[in-house]
């Protein structure tokens, strides 16, 4: 646990340093982040659904997360820094709950997503502008914002490489 949480760290600190300067040079506005973020779901729900129900804990490495760990830290990761960070109100979700099956990952991602929404869509322009501590880091909301977005994609995109790797054409990326 304590490893996995190290790693978490690690990579959370590089991609804040990433997303520090994309921000910087390329906004959105909430709208259009929130018609990502809509997009982002579907398609990880989508990647859930393509992976049969035999293969959940596969894994290509005894080191690595099992598909099933991948979409669940993903969906954990939006509640927990979403309500650390983003203010957002108390989920009701039990992110200690290992989701055992597909139907009940599938009630994971949308529940994780939706709270993701609706937190987002609370911050005003001024609270997406404020600079908070994070992990050792200051950053704007809005890069915050940034950062969630970028590890669902990183970890989906670890998800659809487990799908490949055992055969299985994954659901097609699409933009809009």
């Amino acid at each position: 646990m304590k490893t996995s949480k190290t790693i978490f760290q690690s990579a959370f600190i590089v991609m804040l340093l990433l997303i520090g300067h994309t921000v910087a040079t390329a906004q959105t506005t909430m709208e259009e982040f929130m018609m990502k973020w809509e997009n982002g779901k579907k398609l990880t729900l989508a990647v859930v659904e393509a992976m049969p129900d035999d293969l959940q804990n596969y894994k290509p490495h005894e080191t690595a997360m099992s598909f099933n760990e991948q979409v669940t830290h993903l969906s954990s990761a939006i509640v927990g820094i979403g309500g650390g960070f983003l203010m957002g109100e108390d989920s009701g979700i039990d992110l200690e709950k290992k989701p055992s099956t597909k139907a009940e990952l599938k009630a994971l991602v949308e529940a994780c997503y939706d709270y993701g929404k609706a937190t987002f869509s609370k911050l005003t322009e001024a609270q997406l502008a404020e600079k908070i501590d994070i992990f050792g880091y200051t950053a704007s909301r809005r890069q915050v914002l940034g950062l969630i977005d970028d590890h669902c994609t990183h970890h989906r995109g670890a998800a659809i490489s487990y799908i490949r790797a055992n055969g299985i054409e994954p659901p097609r990326f699409t933009a809009l």
